[in-house]
């Protein structure tokens, strides 16, 4: 299938009028995923909560007609659960793939979310998918499992969270092309604002404002500043006619920090940019 010419289906939220997710590119991401997907090669990217890393590879999926099988990581997820076990049904057992074997088996795009959430035992199943080999071993089986054409393993996370406990080692790194990803640019971040929270341009341009200005400040202990997400949710509060500094307290400010004061500090910020 030609690139241009792949499409879903259906138009859901967050579609754009081609059909595709909607994603607004930053730079030549889109061109680098592509080469990638060709080359059969893994994908590494890296970037802040809300920067629009699974939107981009949502985009990108259907913009190939590739399946894509999406998993969130968190601190229980094991390789079995990943590749798969044994179950017992009626007394027999049987096994069941899980969604990394899927993918390989069906050339489909497997994301694995926030990758260093996952327990340490996961990259090591993962080492020989993103070399050469582009073989699954199912140790419980004994099974090598070669991966389908079209296959492809993305992976994301969040450099802001890594520690010695919670990161990529480099043997697993320098299996990956790798993208960096930031907030987008002012005038990017507008357009998708406006697009995807359902507001008229002046309205996200001030959503934006406010936006850099919190990620301007640094002398409260925040663990993540404004992401384009927050301000989506922002934007579509708004659209449905709650109004504006009352939107940004509660899609913002309150889902920044916990701590009084911080959060009062957050309000007189949000007031002094937005009248």
């Amino acid at each position: 299938m030609d690139l241009c010419d792949a499409r879903v289906l259906q138009r859901g939220p967050g579609a754009a009028a081609d059909g595709l997710p909607y994603y607004a590119a930053q730079a030549d991401e889109c061109r680098l995923f592509e080469h990638a997907a060709r080359c059969g090669l893994p994908l590494l990217i890296k970037g802040p909560t809300g920067c629009g890393k699974t939107r981009f590879v949502e985009h990108m999926a259907a913009r190939l007609g590739r399946a894509l099988v999406t998993v969130s990581c968190h601190d229980d997820l094991s390789a079995a659960d990943l590749v798969g076990r044994h179950l017992i049904a009626g007394g027999d057992t049987r096994w069941s793939d899980g969604p990394l074997t899927r993918a390989v088996r069906e050339g489909a795009i497997c994301y694995l979310d926030e990758v260093v959430e996952a327990r340490k035992d996961t990259t090591v199943v993962l080492h020989p998918l993103a070399d050469d080999r582009r073989m699954l071993p199912i140790e419980r089986t004994g099974e090598w499992v070669a991966a389908a054409p079209g296959f492809m393993l993305v992976i994301s996370y969040n450099p802001g969270y890594q520690n010695l406990l919670k990161g990529l080692k480099p043997s697993t790194r320098q299996r990956f092309v790798a993208l960096e990803f930031g907030y987008p640019a002012s005038e990017v971040e507008c357009a998708i604002v406006a697009t995807e929270g359902g507001v008229d341009a002046t309205t996200a341009a001030r959503l934006v404002a406010l936006a850099q200005a919190l990620r301007r400040l640094t002398e409260h202990d925040l663990e993540e500043t404004a992401s384009t997400r927050l301000l989506v949710m922002a934007a579509r509060l708004t659209a449905s006619g709650l109004p504006l500094q009352q939107a940004c307290r509660a899609a913002i400010v309150q889902a920044l920090s916990d701590d009084a004061d911080t959060v009062a500090a957050l309000d007189e910020l949000v007031r002094a940019v937005l009248g």
